[in-house]
Formats: structure tokens, C-alpha cells, sequence
């Protein structure tokens, strides 16, 4: 089958089966099924209607019992519904004729009824289509769970394929069942693409027409590093990727070796190099000596992992047990941070129109206090067991840090009077991802210990692209000018009141990029595991000056694609030196 070409979201080399999921409520995937497998795939529609008309007749029985026989009625009609043997037989044809999976032919089928019957005129007649196709959405839904389910109860690890990159995607299976993610829509800088990429998960999106072209268990071999995906590789291909594979591990063998030296240029300045983590179990993803610490720890996926939210007690254990996987190194914590896509099912925010600008981060911790007075005596008690940090999200206020501080100081006096040990010293910083924080970071910066630049957040505000929006994707871009200014002032602002800066985007992950943050004066950045020892190698072989130089290029470049230009020379070098071997540190 032919190469498809898509774009390249985290980097590595993959070969193994592909599974199809579900990306989003509203999207049901299709797929090809092989035709040894047609008659299993109907036996599998004739299951799901079966099990349908038993969960109708649940309800049936219940509304009876609460209400009337009459009120239960509509639910009689609906099995009724389920029965006609020329709907069945219809789907039926449809999977053998089109070779499409169950789920594909009955929202094919529920679409056919809705057209014909919602034209119809009168409004009896149109509630008729909707109480026709019901029942039919009752076996849709069997389908997908039970597509779930298999998927959950399996054993061998697959490359997930989706219809859009989304977190939900990215954390259906355990990390180890996981080969690679590929997905016909999603943006490069996405939350889902940030996940992605702290799993150290090699991950290509904008695949046209993916789903269509797939086979359950279909061999692919997947090149997050091109951005390509090609269904049933020949026996040629598969030679030239176990090559280039075998070549791969050898890079990165060089790069562990040296990984646990610190990062310092050879004129003596050193640049912090942290790691993002999601949860616990990052901590067993990599060697913690390849790490000055922990930049930024995204506490809203232990939230999202649960069913309902973590008491004081339960958030206390969480924390102390990252603290002490950290081995003494620092540890910071960002505060919740839900909203936009990052949302908890048991906490129903309301509807918005652009939850990207709307009801997020400090703004509803603020709002929904209990939340965020939990979390803060949680982290507090936790801070006597090592060096922890705060980090306050989506910051665009001073009046906004005020608040967190008056919260804080209160929560510190409470505890210690209950008797609670607590650490004399815990900095609170905030995050820089608003662009009103530009223009006020002066006064900022003589409220908060410490800043932490949020590259893909500032990115996408400050260029207006929603960068979970595939439609305007390709307009989000940390290297354009703007982006680049904006991180220079921040840097020297806080070098100028003499406050730690960093950046825990996912700009910092180029090695390239991480240079110019080190010569535009950033005292540290926080990438996802998978990037620490190729920063740390970098830093050691370019000299402070060459840093500061290429940091000053980068900033006067007026587009774009001139940055990516510069980047890509200094990269160039970097991978030279490590292709012959030539480590100076080593």
C-alpha cells in the first residue's frame, strides 16, 4: 500500500498492529474489515442488537414501575423497532458489500433514516425519524463500548489510529500498551501532541483519509520523525527501518552515556535542564540523574485519572510520594489547571463558546475555592518531606496572584497551629502564557518568587490560533518572530530583578531552541523525559557566546522561516558531532 504522508508530532520508529478508537463522543471510526472477517463482524452486529433489545427492555420494566405501562410504552416500540428483519438485513449488507466495520454501517443506517424521514412534513412525522433511529443508537452505543472494552482487555501493544489527537486518545491504554498514535486531524502543539510527547510516544497526525485505509491488526510501520505511516510494509521496507532503527538506538546509547553530566556550556555556564511529568508513574519513564529537578508537574492529570476529586489526605500521599522520587532534587507543582480540553468528567463545567479564553486554570480554582484550599494544605504538608515549589496557571492579574498569596498564608498559619510540619521556604512562581503578564511582569515579578514561560499556551494567544483547532493549525508557530520577542523581554525582565526564569513549553525541547533560551538569559527549561539527554548534550558542546549570538540572530529574524533557517544550521552541527562520536565531554 502506498506511503501516507502526514505531519510529525513526536519523534521515533514504530512497527506493529493497528487498533482503530473512538477520538471523540460524536466521531464513530470506520475501517476495513479483512474478508476472512466479514461473517465475525456481522456475528458482532447480531450481539450488539441482541444485547440492545435486552438493555431496552431494562428500561422498559423500570419506567413501568416508576411511572406506567403507557409511559414505558415508546421503549416496547423501540425493540419492536429492533426486530424488523429489513433493517438488520440492510446493515447486514452493508458491512459484507462495503467491508466496513458495524459501528461504520449503523450510523450509516441511523444517517438514511434521519434524511428521508426528517423531510417529511409535520412535526409528528419528524419525531417518528427520531423515534425510529433510537433504538439503532442503543446498538451503536453497545458497539462502541464493547470496541472499548476488547481493546482494554487486551494484552499486546498496538499503534492507536483515531480520527483526532486528543489526551483522551493519547491515556485510553496504559502507557506500555502503547506502540505509537497516529490520527487523521490534530495540531503539532495540541494538549493531546504534549502528551504525546511527554510519553515519550512517536506520533503523526494529519493523515488524509486514515480510518478508511485501516484493518484492525493491519501491520504499520509508523515514522514519527518524517511523519509518515505505511500500511502493510513490504519486506523491503521493513529491512530499511530495522536498519535505520538499529541506527537510531545508537545515537541514543551515545546520548545516555553522557546524560548524568550537568548541563554546562565549556565556558562554565550552566543551564538547568528539568523534566515535565504527568504523574507517578513518569518517575519509572527515566533515569532521575538525567534531571536537575522537575519543572512542571501537570497536577490536572491525577485529577483526570479518577472518578471523583482526591482529598486533602489522598493529595498529600500523591505528593509526598513524587517528592520522594525525586530523590532531593526540586519538585514543582503546578496548581490545577482544567478547562478548554483538560476536563473532569465528575466536574461539569458549563458550555462555552471559546473555552479556550474562557473558564480555566486560576480562574476557576479561584471561583471554586474548596479546590483549590484542598490542594494548596495537601502540597503545603508535602513540602516538609523536600524541596517543592508552586506554580500558579493561566496568570493575568496581579489582583489574581494577591488572592492565591492571602489563601496561601492563611492555609501555612492554619496548619501550624493544627500542629502539621511545614517548610519554612516554599517559592510560588507563576506561569507567563497570558499576554497581558508582558506588559505588567515588572510588577509581577516583585509578587512571585519565580517565572515559568508556558510556550504553547502564550504561543497560541499570542498569535490568536486555538492550537487544538485543526483548522488553523498550521498557523500556530513558536518560532515566529513575535513569539521569540516575547520570550527575550521575559527573560530580561526577570534577569533584571534578579528572579529565576524558565520555560516548560514544549518549545524548549529543540535543541536548538534551548540554546537560544540559554543565551537569551533563561536560567532553565522543562521538557518531557524523552528530551533530557539530547539537551543536556547540546548545551555541553556550544560555547555561552555561540549561544548568546545565535539567541540575538534569532530575535531580529523577521520571519518565521528565516528562524527555522538559523535553527536548523546550529541542529545541523549538534547532530554532526554526534554522529562521529565527538562528545567533548564524554
Amino acid at each position: 500500500m502506498p506511503l501516507i504522508k502526514g505531519i510529525p508530532v513526536a519523534p521515533g520508529l514504530v512497527l506493529g498492529p493497528a487498533h482503530v478508537v473512538r477520538a471523540r463522543p460524536d466521531v464513530v471510526p470506520i475501517w476495513t474489515i479483512p474478508r476472512a472477517a466479514l461473517e465475525a463482524e456481522v456475528a458482532r452486529l447480531g450481539n450488539a442488537v441482541r444485547e440492545a433489545g435486552r438493555r431496552l427492555e431494562r428500561q422498559r420494566e423500570v419506567i413501568a414501575a416508576l411511572a406506567s405501562e403507557e409511559e414505558a410504552g415508546i421503549l416496547a416500540v423501540h425493540r419492536m423497532i429492533l426486530e424488523d428483519p429489513g433493517a438488520l438485513t440492510e446493515v447486514e449488507r452493508r458491512i459484507r458489500e462495503d467491508r466496513v466495520n458495524a459501528e461504520t454501517a449503523v450510523q450509516h443506517l441511523i444517517d438514511d433514516l434521519c434524511a428521508k424521514l426528517g423531510k417529511l412534513e409535520g412535526a409528528n412525522v419528524r419525531r417518528y425519524a427520531a423515534d425510529v433511529s433510537e433504538p439503532w443508537r442503543v446498538v451503536l452505543d453497545v458497539l462502541l463500548q464493547r470496541d472499548q472494552e476488547e481493546l482494554g482487555a487486551g494484552e499486546d501493544p498496538v499503534v492507536l489510529a483515531a480520527a483526532e489527537l486528543t489526551p483522551q486518545v493519547v491515556t485510553c491504554l496504559p502507557r506500555e500498551r502503547i506502540l505509537a498514535i497516529v490520527t487523521e486531524a490534530g495540531g503539532r502543539f495540541s494538549h493531546g501532541a504534549v502528551l504525546a510527547r511527554a510519553f515519550g510516544l512517536p506520533c503523526v497526525v494529519g493523515l488524509t483519509n486514515l480510518l478508511a485505509r485501516l484493518e484492525q491488526g493491519m501491520p504499520v510501520l509508523v515514522d514519527g520523525d518524517a511523519g509518515t505511516l505505511q500500511p502493510r510494509p513490504d519486506p523491503a521496507a521493513i529491512t530499511e527501518f530495522e536498519e535505520r532503527l538499529r541506527q537510531r538506538e545508537a545515537r541514543e546509547k551515545v546520548l545516555r552515556s553522557v546524560a548524568s553530566l550537568p548541563a554546562v556550556t565549556p565556558d562554565g555556564h550552566r543551564l538547568e535542564v528539568m523534566v515535565n511529568l504527568e504523574s507517578t508513574r513518569d518517575l519509572e519513564t527515566f533515569d532521575i540523574g538525567h534531571c536537575d529537578g522537575t519543572g512542571l508537574l501537570r497536577t490536572e492529570f491525577l485529577y483526570m485519572e479518577r472518578n471523583t476529586f482526591p482529598s486533602e489526605e489522598e493529595q498529600y500521599r500523591l505528593y509526598r510520594r513524587m517528592i520522594d522520587g525525586m530523590q532531593g532534587k526540586p519538585l514543582t507543582i503546578r496548581t490545577l489547571d482544567i478547562g478548554g480540553d483538560k476536563q473532569l468528567p465528575y466536574f461539569h463545567a458549563p458550555a462555552e463558546e471559546n473555552p479556550q479564553l474562557g473558564w480555566r486554570g486560576l480562574r476557576v480554582t479561584l471561583e471554586w475555592q474548596d479546590l483549590l484550599r484542598v490542594q494548596l494544605r495537601a502540597l503545603l504538608r508535602a513540602s516538609a518531606h523536600g524541596p517543592l515549589r508552586l506554580l500558579l496557571p493561566m496568570v493575568s492579574s496581579i489582583d489574581e496572584i494577591t488572592a492565591v498569596h492571602t489563601i496561601f498564608e492563611g492555609l501555612r498559619a492554619q496548619l501550624l497551629d493544627q500542629g502539621y510540619e511545614i517548610a519554612e521556604d516554599v517559592p510560588v512562581g507563576t506561569m507567563i502564557e497570558v499576554p497581558s503578564t508582558l506588559w505588567i511582569l515588572e510588577e509581577i515579578l516583585e509578587e512571585v518568587d519565580f517565572v515559568s514561560v508556558g510556550s504553547n499556551d502564550l504561543t497560541q494567544y499570542l498569535l490568536a490560533v486555538d492550537r487544538d483547532n485543526s483548522f488553523v493549525a498550521k498557523h500556530y508557530d513558536p518560532q515566529h518572530p513575535a513569539v521569540l520577542r516575547a520570550l527575550a523581554s521575559v527573560a530580561r525582565a526577570a534577569n533584571a530583578a534578579g528572579k529565576p526564569c524558565a520555560v516548560c513549553g514544549e518549545v524548549a525541547g529543540d535543541i536548538a531552541m534551548a540554546l537560544v533560551l540559554l543565551g537569551m538569559g533563561y536560567d532553565s527549561v522543562s521538557v518531557a523525559p524523552f528530551f533530557l539527554s539530547g539537551l543536556r548534550f547540546a548545551v555541553r558542546e556550544t560555547p555561552f557566546e555561540e549561544c548568546r549570538r545565535l539567541a540575538q540572530r534569532a530575535v531580529a529574524c523577521r520571519s518565521a522561516a528565516v528562524v527555522r533557517e538559523l535553527l536548523s544550521e546550529a541542529r545541523s552541527r549538534l547532530h554532526e558531532g554526534l554522529a562521529t562520536g565527538e562528545t567533548g565531554s564524554a
